[in-house]
Protein backbone atom coordinates (compact mmCIF):
# COMPACT_ATOMS: atom_id res chain seq x y z
CA UNK A 1 0.00 0.00 0.00
CA UNK A 2 1.40 3.39 -0.84
CA UNK A 3 2.30 5.77 1.67
CA UNK A 4 0.62 8.86 2.90
CA UNK A 5 2.37 12.04 1.86
CA UNK A 6 0.60 15.44 2.05
CA UNK A 7 3.04 17.64 0.96
CA UNK A 8 3.88 18.54 -2.45
CA UNK A 9 6.86 16.62 -3.47
CA UNK A 10 8.47 15.14 -6.93
CA UNK A 11 5.79 11.98 -6.65
CA UNK A 12 3.26 14.80 -7.73
CA UNK A 13 5.32 16.61 -9.89
CA UNK A 14 5.48 13.44 -11.84
CA UNK A 15 1.87 13.01 -11.44
CA UNK A 16 1.45 16.23 -12.79
CA UNK A 17 3.72 15.63 -15.77
CA UNK A 18 1.77 13.15 -16.54
CA UNK A 19 -1.30 15.20 -16.83
CA UNK A 20 0.38 17.76 -18.73
CA UNK A 21 1.58 15.00 -21.38
CA UNK A 22 -1.77 13.12 -21.60
CA UNK A 23 -4.31 15.96 -21.13
CA UNK A 24 -6.93 13.73 -19.73
CA UNK A 25 -6.50 10.25 -17.74
CA UNK A 26 -9.02 7.93 -16.57
CA UNK A 27 -8.86 5.78 -13.11
CA UNK A 28 -7.75 2.47 -14.72
CA UNK A 29 -5.01 4.93 -17.43
CA UNK A 30 -3.67 6.46 -13.80
CA UNK A 31 -3.36 3.80 -12.18
CA UNK A 32 0.37 2.09 -13.85
CA UNK A 33 1.22 5.37 -13.79
CA UNK A 34 1.08 5.92 -9.99
CA UNK A 35 2.36 2.46 -9.63
CA UNK A 36 5.76 3.78 -11.31
CA UNK A 37 6.25 6.86 -9.75
CA UNK A 38 5.21 4.97 -6.25
CA UNK A 39 7.67 2.20 -6.52
CA UNK A 40 10.32 4.59 -7.74
CA UNK A 41 9.55 7.17 -4.73
CA UNK A 42 9.79 4.11 -2.18
CA UNK A 43 12.07 1.96 -4.34
CA UNK A 44 9.90 -0.95 -4.00
CA UNK A 45 7.29 -2.93 -6.78
CA UNK A 46 4.26 -1.40 -6.68
CA UNK A 47 1.45 -3.10 -8.91
CA UNK A 48 -1.52 -1.34 -10.70
CA UNK A 49 -3.50 -3.23 -8.73
CA UNK A 50 -2.62 -1.85 -5.42
CA UNK A 51 -3.47 1.58 -6.25
CA UNK A 52 -6.78 2.36 -4.97
CA UNK A 53 -9.19 5.74 -5.99
CA UNK A 54 -7.62 7.17 -2.82
CA UNK A 55 -4.50 7.56 -3.97
CA UNK A 56 -5.24 9.07 -6.91
CA UNK A 57 -8.08 11.28 -5.69
CA UNK A 58 -5.60 12.18 -2.48
CA UNK A 59 -3.13 13.20 -4.74
CA UNK A 60 -4.69 15.01 -6.92
CA UNK A 61 -5.93 17.21 -4.50
CA UNK A 62 -2.64 17.86 -3.02
CA UNK A 63 -1.57 18.73 -7.09
CA UNK A 64 -4.54 21.26 -7.08
CA UNK A 65 -3.23 23.25 -3.74
CA UNK A 66 0.22 23.52 -5.64
CA UNK A 67 -1.18 24.49 -8.35
CA UNK A 68 -3.95 26.73 -7.94
CA UNK A 69 -1.79 29.67 -8.01
CA UNK A 70 -1.31 29.45 -11.52
CA UNK A 71 -4.78 29.34 -12.45
CA UNK A 72 -4.84 25.83 -13.25
CA UNK A 73 -6.58 22.47 -11.95
CA UNK A 74 -6.73 18.60 -12.56
CA UNK A 75 -10.83 18.25 -12.54
CA UNK A 76 -13.30 15.34 -13.20
CA UNK A 77 -16.11 14.80 -15.09
CA UNK A 78 -18.27 11.51 -16.67
CA UNK A 79 -18.34 10.69 -20.26
CA UNK A 80 -21.32 11.21 -21.78
CA UNK A 81 -22.02 8.14 -23.03
CA UNK A 82 -20.81 5.66 -20.07
CA UNK A 83 -20.08 6.11 -16.18
CA UNK A 84 -16.33 6.66 -17.04
CA UNK A 85 -14.79 9.67 -14.91
CA UNK A 86 -12.41 11.65 -16.83
CA UNK A 87 -9.64 13.79 -14.89
CA UNK A 88 -8.09 16.78 -17.13
CA UNK A 89 -5.88 19.62 -16.32
CA UNK A 90 -7.88 22.55 -17.30
CA UNK A 91 -7.04 26.27 -17.44
CA UNK A 92 -9.47 28.07 -14.65
CA UNK A 93 -9.01 31.49 -16.24
CA UNK A 94 -7.89 31.82 -19.52
CA UNK A 95 -9.63 31.66 -23.01
CA UNK A 96 -8.97 28.16 -24.48
CA UNK A 97 -8.94 29.38 -27.88
CA UNK A 98 -5.75 31.54 -26.59
CA UNK A 99 -4.16 28.40 -25.08
CA UNK A 100 -4.52 26.63 -28.50
CA UNK A 101 -2.62 30.13 -30.11
CA UNK A 102 0.25 28.37 -28.42
CA UNK A 103 0.30 25.55 -30.71
CA UNK A 104 -1.25 26.37 -33.44
CA UNK A 105 -1.38 29.48 -36.11
CA UNK A 106 -4.24 32.23 -36.13
CA UNK A 107 -6.08 30.60 -39.50
CA UNK A 108 -5.77 27.58 -37.67
CA UNK A 109 -7.41 29.19 -34.23
CA UNK A 110 -10.16 31.25 -36.95
CA UNK A 111 -11.10 27.88 -37.97
CA UNK A 112 -11.45 26.37 -34.84
CA UNK A 113 -14.31 28.81 -34.02
CA UNK A 114 -16.03 28.55 -36.91
CA UNK A 115 -16.19 24.98 -36.04
CA UNK A 116 -17.09 25.78 -32.56
CA UNK A 117 -19.71 28.08 -33.97
CA UNK A 118 -21.47 25.95 -36.32
CA UNK A 119 -22.06 22.93 -33.28
CA UNK A 120 -23.25 25.19 -30.73
CA UNK A 121 -25.17 27.87 -32.99
CA UNK A 122 -25.51 26.97 -36.78
CA UNK A 123 -26.45 23.05 -35.74
CA UNK A 124 -27.79 23.75 -32.69
CA UNK A 125 -31.29 25.12 -33.34
CA UNK A 126 -34.40 24.29 -31.00
CA UNK A 127 -35.65 22.04 -33.04
CA UNK A 128 -32.58 20.16 -34.19
CA UNK A 129 -29.74 19.91 -31.12
CA UNK A 130 -27.00 18.67 -33.02
CA UNK A 131 -23.86 19.86 -31.76
CA UNK A 132 -21.47 18.00 -34.03
CA UNK A 133 -19.99 18.47 -37.89
CA UNK A 134 -19.87 16.19 -40.11
CA UNK A 135 -16.62 15.40 -42.00
CA UNK A 136 -18.15 17.36 -45.15
CA UNK A 137 -19.27 20.12 -42.89
CA UNK A 138 -15.52 20.45 -41.66
CA UNK A 139 -14.57 20.55 -45.54
CA UNK A 140 -17.47 23.71 -46.01
CA UNK A 141 -15.58 25.34 -43.34
CA UNK A 142 -12.23 25.33 -44.31
CA UNK A 143 -13.21 28.31 -46.26
CA UNK A 144 -13.00 31.26 -44.03
CA UNK A 145 -16.07 34.24 -44.49
CA UNK A 146 -15.87 36.29 -47.31
CA UNK A 147 -16.37 40.10 -46.87
CA UNK A 148 -19.88 39.98 -47.52
CA UNK A 149 -19.91 37.74 -45.09
CA UNK A 150 -18.52 39.68 -42.36
CA UNK A 151 -20.04 42.54 -43.19
CA UNK A 152 -22.93 40.88 -42.48
CA UNK A 153 -21.32 39.63 -39.43
CA UNK A 154 -20.79 42.64 -38.12
CA UNK A 155 -24.29 44.26 -38.55
CA UNK A 156 -25.22 41.19 -36.32
CA UNK A 157 -22.75 41.95 -34.06
CA UNK A 158 -24.24 45.54 -33.43
CA UNK A 159 -21.92 47.44 -35.55
CA UNK A 160 -18.74 45.94 -34.15
CA UNK A 161 -16.40 45.00 -36.35
CA UNK A 162 -15.29 41.68 -36.39
CA UNK A 163 -11.45 41.26 -35.82
CA UNK A 164 -9.20 39.47 -37.67
CA UNK A 165 -9.65 38.37 -41.40
CA UNK A 166 -8.66 34.68 -41.33
CA UNK A 167 -7.52 33.23 -44.69
CA UNK A 168 -9.16 29.93 -45.22
CA UNK A 169 -7.40 26.28 -44.64
CA UNK A 170 -7.28 24.28 -47.68
CA UNK A 171 -9.24 20.79 -47.41
CA UNK A 172 -6.51 18.67 -46.35
CA UNK A 173 -4.84 21.51 -43.48
CA UNK A 174 -8.83 21.16 -42.36
CA UNK A 175 -8.74 17.60 -42.27
CA UNK A 176 -5.45 17.05 -40.62
CA UNK A 177 -6.11 19.75 -38.33
CA UNK A 178 -9.21 18.56 -36.91
CA UNK A 179 -7.26 14.80 -36.93
CA UNK A 180 -4.35 16.77 -34.10
CA UNK A 181 -7.58 18.17 -32.22
CA UNK A 182 -9.18 14.38 -31.88
CA UNK A 183 -5.27 13.91 -30.95
CA UNK A 184 -5.14 16.55 -28.56
CA UNK A 185 -8.27 15.41 -26.75
CA UNK A 186 -10.66 18.52 -27.90
CA UNK A 187 -12.32 16.90 -29.97
CA UNK A 188 -14.14 13.21 -30.38
CA UNK A 189 -14.92 11.35 -33.55
CA UNK A 190 -17.88 8.80 -34.16
CA UNK A 191 -18.23 6.03 -36.45
CA UNK A 192 -20.06 8.09 -38.54
CA UNK A 193 -17.62 10.63 -39.11
CA UNK A 194 -19.13 13.59 -36.71
CA UNK A 195 -17.41 15.35 -34.45
CA UNK A 196 -18.22 16.64 -31.50
CA UNK A 197 -16.40 17.86 -28.21
CA UNK A 198 -14.93 15.52 -25.68
CA UNK A 199 -14.81 15.67 -21.75
CA UNK A 200 -11.75 17.76 -22.06
CA UNK A 201 -13.22 19.95 -24.49
CA UNK A 202 -16.19 20.66 -22.31
CA UNK A 203 -14.11 20.73 -19.11
CA UNK A 204 -12.01 23.44 -20.38
CA UNK A 205 -15.03 25.34 -22.52
CA UNK A 206 -17.97 25.50 -20.36
CA UNK A 207 -17.69 28.88 -18.84
CA UNK A 208 -16.62 29.99 -22.34
CA UNK A 209 -19.61 28.08 -23.98
CA UNK A 210 -21.81 30.01 -21.72
CA UNK A 211 -20.28 33.12 -21.79
CA UNK A 212 -20.48 32.92 -25.73
CA UNK A 213 -23.16 31.06 -26.96
CA UNK A 214 -25.93 31.88 -24.14
CA UNK A 215 -27.89 35.39 -23.42
CA UNK A 216 -26.79 35.24 -19.88
CA UNK A 217 -27.94 38.95 -19.50
CA UNK A 218 -31.43 37.87 -21.03
CA UNK A 219 -33.61 36.72 -18.51
CA UNK A 220 -36.39 35.79 -20.85
CA UNK A 221 -36.43 34.29 -24.27
CA UNK A 222 -39.03 35.67 -27.20
CA UNK A 223 -42.24 36.78 -26.25
CA UNK A 224 -41.29 36.85 -22.51
CA UNK A 225 -41.25 32.91 -22.20
CA UNK A 226 -38.12 30.87 -21.09
CA UNK A 227 -34.97 31.42 -22.26
CA UNK A 228 -34.39 28.81 -24.55
CA UNK A 229 -30.26 28.70 -23.92
CA UNK A 230 -27.99 27.21 -26.77
CA UNK A 231 -25.70 25.52 -23.85
CA UNK A 232 -27.98 23.53 -21.07
CA UNK A 233 -27.25 21.27 -18.67
CA UNK A 234 -28.42 18.02 -17.72
CA UNK A 235 -31.51 18.00 -14.55
CA UNK A 236 -29.05 15.05 -13.11
CA UNK A 237 -25.79 15.77 -13.18
CA UNK A 238 -25.45 19.72 -14.23
CA UNK A 239 -22.88 18.95 -16.74
CA UNK A 240 -23.09 20.35 -20.35
CA UNK A 241 -25.07 18.34 -21.90
CA UNK A 242 -24.04 17.46 -25.98
CA UNK A 243 -24.96 13.98 -26.39
CA UNK A 244 -28.53 12.42 -24.55
CA UNK A 245 -32.27 12.91 -24.40
CA UNK A 246 -34.30 16.22 -24.55
CA UNK A 247 -37.80 16.76 -23.06
CA UNK A 248 -40.92 16.44 -26.11
CA UNK A 249 -41.85 19.66 -25.64
CA UNK A 250 -39.52 21.62 -28.09
CA UNK A 251 -39.18 25.17 -26.11
CA UNK A 252 -38.96 23.02 -22.73
CA UNK A 253 -35.26 22.94 -21.93
CA UNK A 254 -35.10 19.61 -19.68
CA UNK A 255 -32.33 17.60 -20.82
CA UNK A 256 -31.09 14.66 -19.79
CA UNK A 257 -27.72 11.75 -20.19
CA UNK A 258 -28.71 8.74 -20.93
CA UNK A 259 -26.57 7.38 -18.54
CA UNK A 260 -28.36 9.75 -16.31
CA UNK A 261 -32.11 8.95 -16.51
CA UNK A 262 -32.89 5.60 -14.58
CA UNK A 263 -31.15 7.18 -11.59
CA UNK A 264 -33.52 10.44 -11.96
CA UNK A 265 -36.52 9.29 -13.07
CA UNK A 266 -36.44 6.48 -9.77
CA UNK A 267 -35.58 9.26 -7.57
CA UNK A 268 -38.60 11.00 -8.85
CA UNK A 269 -40.96 8.50 -8.87
CA UNK A 270 -42.33 9.47 -11.87
CA UNK A 271 -41.30 9.47 -15.77
CA UNK A 272 -42.08 13.10 -16.29
CA UNK A 273 -40.11 16.50 -17.35
CA UNK A 274 -39.99 17.69 -13.93
CA UNK A 275 -39.92 21.46 -15.64
CA UNK A 276 -42.96 21.09 -17.82
CA UNK A 277 -44.52 17.95 -16.73
CA UNK A 278 -44.79 16.43 -19.64
CA UNK A 279 -44.73 12.53 -20.50
CA UNK A 280 -40.57 11.50 -20.84
CA UNK A 281 -40.85 9.56 -23.85
CA UNK A 282 -36.62 8.59 -24.41
CA UNK A 283 -37.70 9.16 -27.98
CA UNK A 284 -36.58 12.71 -28.25
CA UNK A 285 -32.90 13.28 -28.51
CA UNK A 286 -29.60 15.95 -27.95
CA UNK A 287 -26.35 14.89 -30.18
CA UNK A 288 -25.46 12.65 -33.25
CA UNK A 289 -28.77 10.61 -32.90
CA UNK A 290 -30.78 13.64 -33.28
CA UNK A 291 -29.28 13.53 -37.05
CA UNK A 292 -29.99 9.79 -37.20
CA UNK A 293 -33.71 10.08 -35.80
CA UNK A 294 -34.28 12.85 -37.92
CA UNK A 295 -33.73 11.08 -41.12
CA UNK A 296 -35.67 8.00 -40.56
CA UNK A 297 -38.67 7.63 -43.17
CA UNK A 298 -40.79 7.64 -40.45
CA UNK A 299 -40.11 11.39 -39.43
CA UNK A 300 -39.39 12.69 -43.01
CA UNK A 301 -42.75 14.46 -44.01
CA UNK A 302 -44.15 17.20 -46.41
CA UNK A 303 -45.44 19.89 -44.90
CA UNK A 304 -48.97 18.68 -46.24
CA UNK A 305 -48.06 16.23 -43.99
CA UNK A 306 -47.77 13.32 -46.37
CA UNK A 307 -44.13 11.07 -46.97
CA UNK A 308 -41.78 12.10 -48.75
CA UNK A 309 -40.41 9.57 -51.71
CA UNK A 310 -37.79 8.09 -50.43
CA UNK A 311 -35.96 8.00 -47.56
CA UNK A 312 -33.28 10.87 -47.87
CA UNK A 313 -33.66 14.07 -47.28
CA UNK A 314 -31.04 16.51 -49.77
CA UNK A 315 -33.44 19.38 -48.48
CA UNK A 316 -32.18 19.34 -44.78
CA UNK A 317 -32.87 17.77 -41.47
CA UNK A 318 -36.15 17.28 -40.36
CA UNK A 319 -36.92 17.37 -36.19
CA UNK A 320 -38.86 15.53 -34.07
CA UNK A 321 -42.14 16.96 -35.02
CA UNK A 322 -41.56 17.05 -38.69
CA UNK A 323 -40.67 20.21 -39.15
CA UNK A 324 -37.35 20.65 -42.04
CA UNK A 325 -34.60 22.49 -40.11
CA UNK A 326 -30.95 23.50 -41.69
CA UNK A 327 -28.90 20.76 -42.92
CA UNK A 328 -26.16 19.34 -40.94
CA UNK A 329 -24.62 16.89 -43.17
Amino acid sequence: MPRDDDSYNDSHRAFLQAFMARSTMTFEQAKPVLAAIFSARDNEDILPEDITQTDLTNNIAIINTAISPFDLEIRSTKHQTDHTIIYGLVNTTSDPLTQLATTHNANEIAFVKRVLDAMFDTYNTSRLEAMAVSSMQVAQLAKAPTTADRHESTAMNGGIPIAGAAQSLGLREAEDMMKKLVEEGWFEESRRGYFTLSPRGLMELRGWLVATYNDVDDDDGEDGGPRNDKIKTCMACKDIITVGQRCPQRHCPGRLHDICTQNFFRRQKADTCPLCKSQWTGENFVGERAIAASNRPSTIRRRSGHPAEGSSNPGGQVDDAGETASPVG
